[in-house]
Order: structure tokens, then C-alpha cells, then sequence
């Protein structure tokens, strides 16, 4: 009952706060709803987008892949077609080195056999530089043992004049000793007899001196006794009354007198002992004098050995400079020799290997030529040469026999260089007579003022043409008679 009372009644109308209310939580409402939509389509768009960024990404490496394997395929057919060039070009290179190696085999061979020649006669240079320095060092220690010998000699003559003039040294102050001795004997008698009588006098006069002083002092004693008696009674008469003080100061005096005593003892013994001191520092003074005058005497021997030895040292210095000065100079004028030397050296060494590339085959094969001589004179020349020199000229050449194959090789380029210059001035020469008649014929052929002045080389048969030179030169080669080819061109046609 009362439920159908209430939904009878009709409701109230709001009021404008609730309609307010009611509005806002709408507007509210739907602002969050459009919040909501927002946030779910831009988690859509985000979504979407990962996914087309995964797509992309997907696409791209598969286009990737796919292009790699194109490149590849493109890669493989250039590298196929460089490879099928290398290889080729690698078999030309491997034939053109297996050439090479062969033709350095050859030179190699080649080389083995000068190399064989060479050593071979290297070690006969080295076998003869042997004997020599073996027979310099034999001449060096025969040299040696005489100027030991005669050292030895002289040495011995020395110590012996040394020793002769010690033993005459020692005989003479030997003799000088025994002299001072004598002397210093008679002296010492002499003058103790001297003393012995100055004390006898002295004793003698000081005795009288005493026993008259005695007999005076024994009078003027008894005079002073009498008068000291007289004073004594007088003083005891005047002086009782101090009597027994000075008993008191008696016995103070006694006991001073005592310590008195003991000090003068103690004094006596310090004295006793201060005089043994004075005379050990006398005995000591006079050792120290001789002492320093042994050393002052020493020191000026040493001295006069020093000033020596500094004269002898100041001599050597000067030697010594002197000796270096000179071993600079030398050593100098060596070092700028062996400059020379070494620069010559590298100079032959630098001629040896341009001349090495401009030898033949022969030569490299053969580098010297056969001698001309025949066995009789070969075996004349051997023993010639094995025979000891006696000119100085010939010693000198002795020394430079292993240098017979260099002079040969030299000797054999100077007379090619004096044959290739002979052929060179015979060249030359018919090169200027083709001149001549290159000359000749050109001015046959050409009509000119000049020309027609001289003699006409198609006017004149067999005309000998004259070649400038030296007068009285006769030519080496054949003279051959020359026609004029415009003569026999007609005939030939």
C-alpha cells in the first residue's frame, strides 16, 4: 500500500543546482569517454605503426638479401673472368721466369767455372803471399835475434862497469871509516887527558878556597855565638810571656815542617822525575836532530833523484809527444793512402763490373788469353822467375807477380782499344771519301756557278776523288775504281 502511494505521486521538477550537477557529470562523462577513445587509437596508431616499422624492416632485408645474391652472382662472373686472366697472364709470367731461371742456370754454371778459375788461382796469390810473408818473418827474426844479442851484450858490458865501479866505491869509504875512526880515537884521548887535568886543578883550588872560608867562618861563628847568647838572654827576658805561644806555634810548625818535608819530598821526586824527563827529551832532541838531519840529508838525495827523474820524465813527455806528433802525421798520410787506396779500389771494383757486363761469352768462359811463347821459352821465363832477384827493380816486380793476369787482361784491352781506334780512323777515312763522292755526285747532278767552275764528274771517267788528310798518308785499304751510276743505269735499262 504505502509503495503504490509513492509511485503514485508525480515527481518533483529539479532545481537549477541539480540540472548544474546533472550537466557536469555529463560534460564529465563524456570527456572521459572521449579521453578513452583517444588513449585506445593512439595505442592503436602506435601498434600500427610497430607493426609497418617490423614490415619494413622485414621487406628490407629480404630486398637486401635478394640484391646480395645478385651482386654475387655479378661478383662471381668478374672474379671468374680476372681469375681466367691471372691465370694466364700467370703462365706467361711462369714461362718467362722458367726462361730466366734457365738462362741463370746457365749463367750460374758459367759463373762456378770463372768462379773455380778464379779460386784456383787466388790461392796460388795467396800460396806465393805466404811464402813471402814467411820469409819476411824468417828476415824479421834473424833481425830480432841479433839486436837481442847485441842488447844482451851491452847489457852485460854495463852491469859489469856498474858493478866494477861499486866495489871500487865501497873500497874507498871503506878506507875513509876507518880513517874517521883512528882520527876520532886520538882525539877522544886527547881530550880526556885534557879534562882529567882541568879537574885535577879545579879540585885543588876549590879545597883551598873552603879551608880558608873555614877558618874565617869559625871566628865570626864564635862572635855571632856570643852575641846570639846575649840577644838570647835578652829576648828570653823579654819574650817570656810569648814563650808559650810560640811553644804552641812550635809544634804548628813542627807538623808544617813535616807536610813541608813531605811536599819537598814529593817536590824532590817530582823534580828527580822531571829531570830523567828533561834528560830523555835531550837524548830525545839529540836522536830527533840526527834523525832529521839523516832525513834533511835523504830528502836532498831524494830531491836531486827527483829533479832528475823530472828531467828524465820531462825528456820522455817530450819524446813522447814528439813520437805522437809524428805517429798522427803518418797515421794521417796512412789514412789519406788507404783513402786513396780504397777509392781506387772501388773504382777498379766499379770498372771490374761495367767491364763484367760488356764481356762476351768467350771471355767470360776464357778471360785470358793463351801465351804466345813456346814451351822451351815457357820453361826459360819459369826459371827466370824462380831465381832470386839482385836488382832492386826486379826485388820490386817480385812483389807483384799476382798481378801477371790482371796486366794480361789490361794489355789484352789496350791493344782491342788500339785495334777498334785503327778501325774507327780507317772508318772515318771511308766515310769521308763517301762523302766525297756523295758530294760529287750531287754537284753532277745539280747545275750551279760554283759547279761549272770545277771539274765535272759526268764529263770525267775513272776520276779519282782526293780525300783531305795528312800529306804523304798512303790509305790502308784497296782504292777500287768507281763509275758513276748515271752511266750505267742507261745500259743496265
Amino acid at each position: 500500500m504505502p509503495k503504490k502511494g509513492r509511485g503514485g505521486r508525480r515527481a518533483a521538477p529539479p532545481s537549477e543546482e541539480e540540472r548544474l550537477l546533472l550537466l557536469q557529470q555529463k560534460m564529465l562523462a563524456e570527456e572521459e569517454r572521449s579521453k578513452k577513445k583517444e588513449d585506445m587509437l593512439s595505442q592503436f596508431l602506435k601498434d600500427k605503426l610497430a607493426k609497418e616499422e617490423r614490415n619494413s624492416a622485414l621487406n628490407m632485408n629480404k630486398i637486401n638479401l635478394q640484391w646480395r645474391t645478385v651482386l654475387r652472382e655479378v661478383k662471381a662472373r668478374e672474379l671468374r673472368k680476372d681469375i681466367e686472366i691471372l691465370s694466364q697472364t700467370f703462365e706467361r709470367v711462369v714461362d718467362c721466369k722458367d726462361s730466366v731461371i734457365r738462362s741463370l742456370a746457365r749463367d750460374l754454371s758459367e759463373a762456378e767455372a770463372q768462379y773455380t778459375h778464379a779460386l784456383c788461382s787466388h790461392l796460388h796469390n795467396i800460396d806465393q803471399l805466404l811464402q813471402l810473408q814467411r820469409c819476411r818473418l824468417k828476415y824479421l827474426d834473424e833481425d830480432y835475434n841479433a839486436e837481442l844479442e847485441a842488447l844482451k851484450k851491452e847489457f852485460e858490458t854495463e852491469r859489469r862497469m856498474i858493478i866494477e865501479h861499486h866495489d871500487n866505491e865501497s873500497r874507498y869509504l871503506r878506507d875513509v871509516l876507518l880513517a874517521l875512526e883512528q882520527n876520532f880515537s886520538e882525539s877522544e884521548y886527547e881530550a880526556k887527558l885534557d879534562f882529567q887535568s882541568t879537574r885535577d886543578d879545579v879540585k885543588n883550588k876549590n879545597l883551598e878556597e873552603k879551608h880558608y872560608l873555614r877558618v874565617q867562618l869559625e871566628g865570626t861563628v864564635e862572635e855571632l855565638w856570643k852575641r846570639f847568647q846575649q840577644a838570647l838572654k835578652n829576648y828570653t827576658e823579654a819574650t817570656e810571656d810569648r814563650k808559650i805561644a810560640f811553644e804552641a806555634l812550635k809544634q804548628k810548625d813542627e807538623k808544617s815542617s813535616k807536610e813541608i818535608e813531605m811536599q819537598m819530598k814529593k817536590l824532590q821526586k817530582i823534580q828527580d822525575s822531571i829531570g830523567v824527563v828533561k834528560g830523555k827529551i835531550t837524548a830525545q832532541l839529540r836522536e830527533a836532530e840526527e834523525q832529521n838531519r839523516q832525513v834533511r840529508e835523504e830528502k836532498e838525495v831524494v830531491l836531486k833523484q827527483l829533479q832528475k827523474l823530472k828531467t828524465q820524465l820531462n825528456q820522455a813527455r817530450a819524446k813522447a809527444r814528439s813520437n805522437l806528433a809524428m805517429l798522427t802525421l803518418e797515421s794521417s798520410t796512412a789514412l789519406k793512402k788507404l783513402r786513396g787506396v780504397i777509392e781506387k779500389a772501388e773504382l777498379i771494383l766499379r770498372l771490374a763490373e761495367m767491364c763484367r757486363k760488356l764481356e762476351t761469352e768467350e771471355e767470360k768462359v776464357l778471360p785470358f788469353y793463351a801465351s804466345s811463347l813456346g814451351r822451351e821459352e815457357q820453361e826459360e821465363v819459369e826459371q827466370v822467375m824462380l831465381e832470386k832477384p839482385g836488382e832492386q827493380l826486379a826485388q820490386l816486380l817480385q812483389d807483384y807477380l799476382g798481378l801477371e793476369r790482371f796486366w794480361q787482361r789490361y794489355n789484352k784491352g789496350k791493344l782491342e782499344q788500339l785495334a777498334l781506334e785503327r778501325e774507327k780512323a780507317a772508318l772515318r777515312q771511308e766515310n769521308q771519301k763517301l762523302r766525297l763522292l756523295l758530294k760529287q755526285y750531287l754537284d753532277g747532278i745539280s747545275v750551279s756557278q760554283e759547279v761549272l767552275s770545277q771539274l765535272n764528274p759526268l764529263l770525267i771517267l775513272n776520276h779519282k776523288p782526293r780525300v783531305p788528310g795528312p800529306a804523304g798518308q798512303a790509305s790502308k785499304r784497296p782504292i777500287y775504281n768507281v763509275i758513276e751510276a748515271a752511266h750505267e743505269v742507261p745500259h743496265i735499262l
